[in-house]
């Protein structure tokens, strides 16, 4: 049944990979601006830090772990 869930949901995921596809980015192009929420509930747009310094920590703490 677990295989079954991961299978399916994998192929609700694959239509998502044609959003954005005409966008090609080559190296040196600028990121397209998105927007993310943030752990705190808070809504982060790309452009917001535009000119700014910014430092992104993103880390998956089960993913060493049994648990």
């Amino acid at each position: 049944m677990r295989l079954f869930f991961s299978i399916a949901a994998l192929l609700m995921l694959f239509p998502l990979a044609a959003i954005g596809a005409d966008q090609e980015l080559k190296v040196g192009d600028d990121a397209p601006d998105f927007k993310m929420k943030g752990s705190d509930g808070k809504t982060y747009q790309l452009s917001d830090f535009k000119g700014k310094q910014a430092f992104v920590i993103a880390w998956f703490p089960k993913a060493f772990t049994s648990g």
